[in-house]
């Protein structure tokens, strides 16, 4: 018996390089127990992934501000402040950096992703005004409701599936993980992670990005 796993994708399912790692799609789709991807990227992101995986659409999008499992999509916190305070950045000077088009926030629906390039003092600054969470995965900064955490929504997605969030196995490599370490029974942070992610996990892998996640795996059947 293999346990149900939750795993992040940036930097846990991809190459060192970018993109995902294509040796994703002949480990996950054998795992012969319940896969949750659990990420800051909008919802549509992992949902295609699970798609192209060809397994179950069970996914934690925007640090557990969108929720899904068995049908239901759910929505589990107001949105207004994080896009009001991005409207100040931007009209402080700030540059959220990715063009016109902006499809990085283009389908979010509880959070604003901002470019780590941008002026993150001025960042920070106007997160405090309005009393939000500003989140470096490393791959942008985000602006996020407090309390909000992947960690919480594993909880939904586990009371969806009728599991217990202890008997899941979590991979990832960042400060947003950290609250899904402290939920699931075990957790590996992969050689990459960040200071706060290898501090909160159970195990550090050798391996990186996705040599970490197959020597988390192969330790676990």
């Amino acid at each position: 018996m293999v346990p149900p796993l939750v795993l992040d994708i940036d930097g846990t399912l991809t190459r060192a390089s970018g993109g995902i790692d294509p040796r994703v799609f002949e480990a996950l789709p054998t795992w012969d127990a319940p896969i949750v991807l659990a990420t800051g990227k909008a919802f549509p992101y992992p949902v295609a992934l699970c798609h192209f995986l060809q397994i179950p659409e069970q996914v934690i999008a925007e640090h557990g501000g969108v929720v899904y499992a068995a049908d239901e999509v759910r929505v589990t916190v107001d949105s207004d402040r994080p896009r009001a305070a991005a409207e100040t950045f931007v009209d402080r000077g700030g540059d959220l950096g990715w063009g016109g088009a902006d499809t990085v926030n283009r389908w979010r629906e509880t959070e604003v992703a901002i470019s780590l390039d941008a002026d993150e003092r001025l960042l920070r600054s106007v997160a405090d005004e309005f009393d939000i969470d500003v989140v470096d995965t490393g791959y942008a900064y985000h602006l996020t409701t407090p309390g909000v955490e992947k960690g919480q929504g594993l909880r939904a997605v586990a009371a969806t599936l009728g599991l217990d969030p202890g008997d899941f196995v979590a991979v990832g490599d960042s400060e947003n993980d950290v609250s899904t370490f402290g939920v699931v029974g075990e957790s590996f942070a992969v050689a990459n992670a960040d200071d706060r992610a290898r501090a909160a996990a159970d195990h550090v892998t050798d391996g990186a990005h996705m040599d970490g996640t197959l020597e988390a795996l192969a330790s676990l059947r």
